[in-house]
């Protein structure tokens, strides 16, 4: 190992006189009277060449950031009736159901009326057909069960 680098120093590294040619910043470009990216004052005049040779100007709109405001009237999510539905109902449609009632009250707060609506109404409807089909596997469970119980009664 070279006694004359330092420990830090990885082999091969820069000595102080390359580094402080390094950091001697580059000469930035002349003044331009009309900078590069914003028109003449008369249209009729070709548009400046940028700061480097062979290099063509480009305007680029600003963006525009529009903060959405939550909605005034929100809709309802149905939350809780689809928490009741996957727990006690219909498991899979209880889970699609609680996933459009977030995205409803995501909606919601970010001032999005349509998708709101249509999330909404989803939810609704997987709810309801959710609570109809377990209700309806309930019946037929109790229905075999007595059935089946009474079969027994009568063999026995």
């Amino acid at each position: 190992m070279d006694p004359n680098q330092s420990f830090n120093q990885p082999p091969g590294a820069y000595s102080s006189s390359e580094k402080s040619v390094m950091l001697q910043p580059a000469q930035p470009p002349p003044y331009q009277h009309n900078p590069a990216g914003y028109p003449s004052s008369f249209p009729n005049q070709p548009v400046p060449q940028g700061p480097y040779s062979g290099q063509s100007v480009v305007t680029v709109q600003p963006a525009v950031f529009v903060t959405a405001a939550p909605l005034t009237n929100p809709l309802p999510d149905y939350l809780g009736y689809s928490i009741f539905t996957m727990l006690c109902c219909c498991l899979p449609l209880g889970i699609a159901a609680v996933v459009y009632s977030c995205s409803t009250r995501d909606a919601n707060y970010s001032g999005r009326r349509e998708l709101a609506e249509k999330n909404s109404k989803t939810a609704r409807t997987l709810n309801h057909v959710g609570v109809s089909l377990g209700l309806i596997i309930f019946v037929l469970y109790v229905i075999y069960y007595c059935v089946v119980f009474n079969n027994m009664k009568q063999h026995s």
